[in-house]
């Protein structure tokens, strides 16, 4: 025999033993559980004629088991009702009489002293059918059962002066409870059975016959949850049946078996069968090999995924080196187009600097020349009112020749009066002096109109250089308008030249793309239109400011730039 035969065992084994496990699986018991607390065998050599009966003497032992069953339900029945009569009535009446309760509440305090008792032992029944007992409700029945005997029993006077008295008063509510606690016990013997957690009870003889070795044996059973007490009797004997086998096998010095060959009577106190023991060095050794091929895969998939993830990071690396390049390219180009475009404004500010400055200069000069034409403007007012002035002297000249002319006149008239008083010689001479009179008149009439026509001609003169004059100080004036508008228009220019700078270097520092900086650009142009209306900006200025070659493109731009607009650009 080697160490892989098993020795022959005492009691046969299960047919279809469960597979070895640890200690924490225990086997299944070896044979089926009975369903009530009665029908379990208290010893193996028991077990074989309830299994072995024919089928009439298991009908008739359901049939007792049924009359038993009747007869108990109907005894705890009536002991119940008759000890719960009895007590009521007791009670009742020595709390009427004896304790002073009134004739409403004494009746109910019967009630409510075995009522409690019915329904702490009921409650604590359901709970424990429910598998969450509570032993207070136990407690508390047992603490009123007690009462109530208590009550009962000295109902009647002093319990020394007359204890018969007193137990035949106490003694049904006794029987109550007791059988109340026989109820108790088959409910939860059977939840037990119901749930596979039903333990065999170790019989009485064992613990008489064995008292050493028993204890130790009941230990077992309950430490390893082994609930069938014919299956640890089978593991005790297989580990004696080993045992012995083990002394024959090394002529009786266990001290020469190995530690593996002594496993079974080392694990035996930890609820190890003797195969579960043996078997636990393959088992342990199986065990640790798969935690190493576990390990060793551990390894091999964090191997893996470690040159996965450093594969992954150099091709993102390699990704990014690229984004890098491509990004530092687009930049590159970017700020080469935008320092571009930026020289491209500066030098436009600088020509409309330029032109603008110019445009000053004309201005100035055109400030000077209206200067001189107002001066000149006052010179023909001052010469035409001197000619008013020699106009009006003419004038008066002529009315002085008239004044003479007419004194003539009255002299000729004289000298005809006197013509005939006279002689010949003084008509002749006085009108000799008429004659010469009127010649001088004549020749200072003759003066006075052409003085009066010289003055009139210089009137005429003056007015023509006057209107001369107006016309100059109208061109002059027209020429100084343009001048200012030339001079506020060079200021607008010079204007947008700075904010189309400063635009340039805010876009610069934010590092706008070109069609942003185009969109802007657009923006700009818009809000330098009278209206401030994109529709008034025509396509053709778009497409020549900013080299575009399609209509499309800067119809883009435009209505973009109105869109940047209406959410509140502003340069």
């Amino acid at each position: 025999m080697t160490i892989t035969d098993w020795p022959r065992n005492a009691a046969p084994t299960d047919p279809d033993p469960s597979p070895l496990g640890f200690v924490s699986l225990p086997p299944g018991p070896a044979s089926a559980t009975p369903e009530f607390v009665s029908e379990a065998p208290d010893t193996v050599s028991e077990a074989a004629p309830a299994a072995s009966g024919a089928p009439g003497a298991g009908r008739a032992m359901k049939i007792l088991m049924f009359a038993l069953t009747s007869v108990a339900a109907v005894g705890g029945i009536l002991v119940g009702a008759i000890g719960f009569a009895m007590s009521y009535d007791t009670l009742s009446g020595v709390a009427l009489n004896s304790w002073g309760f009134s004739a409403q509440l004494a009746p109910w305090f019967p009630v409510g002293v075995d009522a409690s008792i019915v329904a702490f032992l009921a409650l604590d029944l359901y709970l424990v059918r429910k598998g969450t007992a509570w032993p207070v409700l136990r407690l508390a029945a047992h603490t009123m059962t007690g009462v109530t005997i208590w009550l009962n029993a000295s109902s009647q006077g002093s319990i020394q002066a007359d204890p018969v008295r007193a137990v035949a008063h106490g003694a049904m509510p006794f029987l109550f409870v007791i059988g109340v606690e026989a109820g108790r016990r088959l409910v939860i013997q059977k939840a037990r059975l119901e749930a596979g957690t039903a333990a065999d009870r170790v019989p009485l003889h064992r613990w008489l016959l064995a008292p050493r070795d028993t204890p130790r044996f009941y230990r077992r059973m309950r430490l390893y949850g082994i609930t069938s007490y014919p299956e640890m009797v089978r593991r005790d004997q297989e580990l004696i049946a080993y045992e012995l086998w083990l002394k024959r096998k090394h002529g009786g010095d266990l001290g020469k078996a190995t530690e593996d060959e002594l496993l079974p009577m080392t694990m035996a106190r930890y609820g190890y069968t003797v195969a579960q023991a043996l078997a636990m060095p393959d088992e342990q050794e199986q065990a640790a090999a798969e935690r190493e091929e576990a390990a060793e895969r551990r390894r091999l998939e964090a191997e893996t995924r470690r040159k996965l993830a450093e594969a992954n990071a150099q091709a993102e690396a390699l990704r990014a080196d690229g984004q890098v390049e491509t990004v530092r390219a687009q930049v590159e180009g970017e700020t080469g187009q935008a320092r571009a475009h930026a020289r491209a404004q500066v030098t436009a500010a600088e020509r409309a600097a330029a032109l603008e400055e110019q445009a000053l200069e004309t201005a100035v000069m055109a400030e000077a020349r209206a200067r001189t034409a107002a001066a000149e403007h006052q010179e023909a007012i001052e010469r035409k009112a001197k000619a008013d002035t020699d106009l009006e002297a003419a004038k008066l000249e002529r009315a002085a020749a008239e004044e003479r002319r007419a004194a003539a006149e009255a002299d000729k008239v004289a000298a005809a009066e006197a013509q005939a008083i006279d002689t010949q010689t003084i008509a002749v001479a006085r009108r000799a002096t008429a004659e010469a009179d009127a010649a001088a008149a004549e020749k200072e009439k003759a003066a006075a109109e052409t003085r009066r026509a010289v003055a009139e001609a210089n009137r005429k003169t003056a007015e023509e250089e006057a209107r001369r004059e107006a016309a100059l100080a109208a061109i002059e004036e027209s020429k100084k308008a343009a001048a200012e508008a030339e001079r506020a228009a060079a200021e607008t220019r010079r204007a947008v030249a700075e904010i189309e700078r400063r635009a340039v270097e805010a876009e610069d520092v934010a590092k706008l793309k070109p069609r942003e900086r185009a969109v802007r650009k657009v923006a700009r142009m818009i809000l330098a239109t009278p209206e401030q209306d994109a529709e008034q900006l025509p396509l053709a200025e778009i497409m020549s400011e900013l080299a575009v070659s399609s209509s499309a493109t800067a119809s883009e731009y435009r209505q973009e730039a109105a869109d940047l607009l209406t959410k509140g650009y502003r340069p």
